[in-house]
């Protein structure tokens, strides 16, 4: 395996790669240590503190830490993943938008520069409500040391320039680096987490948080992260292989033999993309709750927005049932843009193709896309389970706050309502990520290594070995 990890280095392009990729990564994270200015840190830390959890602490570990302390980078790329969100929707129901997406590198150029117009005016409205947060009278004191006047269009323009430069970066490692850029961003922002989350686990275990259960406690959670990392790892290699038959043809003057192959279907193909969808279209009611229009108060606080805001918030059990059904939706709409089945199924005709037992063409479409159908449902119930049982863990579900007759709800235990108090590292959305980005950038490293005539890392990719020199 050393010799294998040593390959790297003796390839110069996939060492500037890294190496690349590595030092934007910093780059990143240095922004994580520039604050906004005008911002009083101490209350913005005791408000974080007070409303953290759910959506909000979600929302805040795919930025790094950088919404807690209000960086330049606060908004992280969620922006971004939301206009992406919007114009893959309006590719699948706007038809002259569709034409364009089809028109190959130059349509797709067009699309994503649109997207980043759309980026830089999401981060516009989202800096400013935030800013219209921060500033509020409404609790008798503000979060920032500035006038009202002077802060917005401040918080506007740094968060907006923040967000863009982040969109660069993610967009340079892509195209420049290994990996993908905008989830290694996140993956990044996850993992310089890990040694305070871990830190908060020992202080647990330390001053005996959960009593007499605290030992047991403490091995039950090691034991269900080896297993949650496991069985992501399984799912995230899983497939379903559909087999095809060639049949002989001429191909110029020559003879084509008969072969045999397989079209593999991952059971999880969206990856960890579903879960961020989600996440970011249910942060929208948690950013907006706390902004106050007009004098008039916060909107968690108005009696018709109040009773939505308190529904959809953090561990709520229609916040869930939303979370859930958004995870299902997500999964399926991002496999019906990266797989077209009747693409698939008119390339197997050109080319002789076909599945043994289903006739060429629309069969053969029709069949693809039912196999499709039943293995993403079995990928948006493992996402959903590997989302919401840790939360559930972490912080309950409130379901003490749903009213029903005779209060059955009211009398179950307090780990249920409440959870375990956990921190959001040991979530089961962050391993998703961890373990998801990671495995696709070992997968990018290891087809580098193998195009290049050297071993990849897992022992069935072995090819030929390189020549042992820098």
């Amino acid at each position: 395996m050393l010799e294998k990890f040593l390959n790297i280095f003796r390839i110069p392009d996939l060492r500037k790669r890294i190496g690349f990729t590595l030092f934007l990564l910093a780059v990143y994270r240095l922004g994580a240590h520039i604050p906004t200015p005008g911002i009083d840190a101490a209350k913005l830390s005791q408000f974080f503190n007070q409303n953290a959890g759910g959506a909000l602490g979600l929302l805040d570990l795919f930025n790094g830490g950088n919404l807690r302390k209000l960086t330049v980078f606060a908004l992280g790329i969620m922006p971004y993943i939301t206009a992406s969100i919007i114009f893959q929707l309006l590719t699948v129901i706007y038809e002259p938008l569709a034409k364009l997406q089809k028109e190959g590198e130059l349509g797709r150029r067009k699309i994503t520069q649109w997207t980043r117009y759309v980026t830089v005016l999401l981060a516009v409205v989202q800096s400013f409500f935030i800013g219209l947060t921060l500033t509020s009278t409404a609790t008798g004191e503000t979060m920032v040391t500035l006038s009202k006047g002077e802060f917005l269009p401040l918080c506007v323009i740094t968060l907006t320039a923040g967000t863009a430069f982040i969109m660069w970066l993610g967009e340079q490692i892509t195209e420049r680096g290994i990996g993908n850029g905008m989830s290694l961003l996140i993956f990044t922002g996850i993992v310089v987490g890990l040694p305070r989350g871990i830190a908060d686990l020992y202080q647990k275990a330390a001053t005996q948080a959960w009593g007499g259960f605290t030992p047991i406690a403490i091995v039950l959670l090691i034991v269900i992260m080896v297993a949650v990392v496991a069985f992501i790892v399984f799912v995230e290699r899983s497939e379903r292989r559909i087999p095809i038959q060639s049949a002989k043809r001429m191909v110029g003057r020559r003879m084509t033999q008969a072969s045999n192959s397989f079209l593999p279907l991952k059971v999880n193909s969206g990856g960890v993309m579903p879960v961020i969808f989600a996440a970011s279209i249910l942060s929208a009611p948690l950013l907006l709750q706390n902004v106050s229009l007009f004098g008039s108060g916060p909107l968690r606080d108005t009696s018709f927005l109040g009773p939505i805001f308190r529904a959809l918030g953090p561990a709520e059990p229609w916040y869930v049932v939303l979370y859930m059904l958004a995870i299902i939706f997500f999964a399926y709409f991002y496999i019906s843009i990266i797989f077209r089945p009747d693409d698939i199924a008119d390339n197997m005709r050109k080319y002789g193709s076909f599945i043994p037992g289903i006739r060429p063409g629309k069969r053969t479409s029709d069949f693809i896309n039912d196999v499709l159908t039943r293995i993403t449902l079995v990928g948006a119930l493992y996402l959903v389970a590997i989302s919401i049982i840790p939360m559930f863990l972490m912080s309950g579900i409130h379901f003490n706050h749903l009213w029903l007759i005779g209060g059955i709800f009211d009398r179950m235990p307090t780990w249920v309502t409440n959870g375990l108090g956990l921190n959001f590292y040991f979530g089961g959305t962050s391993l998703l990520i961890v373990v998801g980005v990671a495995m696709d950038t070992v997968q990018q490293v290891e087809a580098q290594l193998i195009m290049r005539h050297y071993d990849g890392f897992s022992p069935k990719s072995g090819r030929i070995r390189g020549r042992r020199s820098w």
